[in-house]
């Protein structure tokens, strides 16, 4: 099991280890300052501060050594002829970091939308701009309240480190089988129901919260959708909707168990106006039929006035499918060693978690 836990909050990193058979922190940093993704291996540690009006800064450690600052992704000078382009060509956020299927090389998604790639343990980055330039990419919405179309996920596959597959809030699940040189929009199935009625099935208007797939078959793919949870057996391609979710399918996050295709775990919602746990009590969900059923998973978790909720990447589960952790915006935090039958909760209040992620 992970001996380690990151956890990125509105006011810094925390990072608890187990002790006497429980967790507790361990270290901070950045305290006071935004953290919007973190990575770790044991190895390399790389975290993401979103600054706001100062823009976003990254870090990076090696094993237990002093923190280095490194380059932040960033977006050429915007060219002429991409004057309309209506979104801007500038970080504003990372909003994650990914292993790229080789030592010292990293995916990272941003808003507005950038896909970057290192190959040089997080000290440079290049973006992707093959998906950049697409001009399908001008069409992308943004996300809650106005914001930029944020790539919140990217899915490698482990036997074949070319194929990528990236959710985007909003502008649904793209593909690359070539390690990103071309794209294409998948996503037959879909239906986003806050759409036109002409737009609700096309893929680019999917509004994808948060994807997830399995590494021993990553064929399999499970989707946080506005309006639902989605799943796929066919790397993508085609999607279909699991009506039995409960206590609701709306939710930001989901976690895939990393050998077996037909567990993944999601912490639902009422959707729209109150995102807040349906009767206020705070639950984690789970299937363990391909998403034919699903389980309520209370025990240990607050089950009366509770208003948490739980970002796109503040959920976690470890490379053993046994242990799984989650952050909410109301600061608490709960960690599970038996696939989510009991929560625990560390002895600390923090602030906001916007990502929690387990050692690798």
């Amino acid at each position: 099991m992970a001996s380690k836990l990151y956890v990125g909050t509105r006011k810094g990193l925390f990072i608890l280890a187990r002790k006497n058979g429980g967790w507790d922190i361990d270290e901070t940093k950045f305290l006071g300052e935004p953290v919007s993704a973190v990575y770790s291996d044991g190895q390399t540690t790389l975290a993401a501060l979103d600054l706001g009006h100062f823009g976003p800064k990254l870090w990076r450690r090696e094993g237990d050594g002093e923190w280095e600052e490194m380059e932040v992704p960033a977006f050429p000078k915007k060219p002429d002829d991409a004057q309309d382009d209506p979104h801007p060509w500038s970080v504003g956020r990372i909003w994650n970091i990914n292993p790229a299927g080789k030592k010292g090389s990293f995916w990272a998604g941003t808003m507005p939308g950038g896909l970057f790639r290192s190959d040089d343990n997080g000290a440079t980055w290049t973006l992707n701009d093959r998906l950049w330039m697409m001009p399908d990419r001008r069409k992308w919405m943004g996300v809650a309240g106005g914001e930029q179309p944020g790539l919140s996920s990217v899915l490698i596959d482990p036997e074949i480190p070319k194929k990528l597959t990236i959710g985007v809030s909003c502008a649904g699940i793209w593909q690359s089988e070539d390690g990103g040189r071309s794209w294409r929009n998948i996503g037959d199935g879909f239906d986003n129901e806050y759409m036109p009625p002409d737009q609700r099935h096309d893929p680019i208007a999917q509004d994808i919260h948060q994807i997830a797939h399995c590494r021993a078959h990553p064929e399999v793919i499970w989707c946080q959708h506005h309006s639902r949870i989605y799943r796929s057996t066919d790397y993508g391609t085609t999607w279909t909707p699991l009506e039995n979710a409960k206590p609701s399918g709306f939710g930001f996050a989901v976690v895939a168990h990393p050998q077996d295709p037909d567990v993944a775990w999601f912490v639902p919602a009422i959707k729209d106006e109150q995102r807040f746990p349906v009767d206020a009590k705070l639950v984690v969900s789970r299937t363990r039929d391909g998403g034919k059923t699903f389980e309520v998973l209370d025990r240990g978790l607050p089950g009366r006035h509770a208003y948490d909720l739980v970002y796109r990447h503040a959920l976690d589960v470890d490379a053993t499918g046994m242990q799984l952790a989650f952050g909410s915006t109301s600061g608490g935090l709960w960690i599970s060693a038996d696939a989510g039958e009991i929560w625990t909760a560390p002895d600390c209040r923090l602030p906001p978690v916007a990502c929690v992620r387990f050692q690798a």
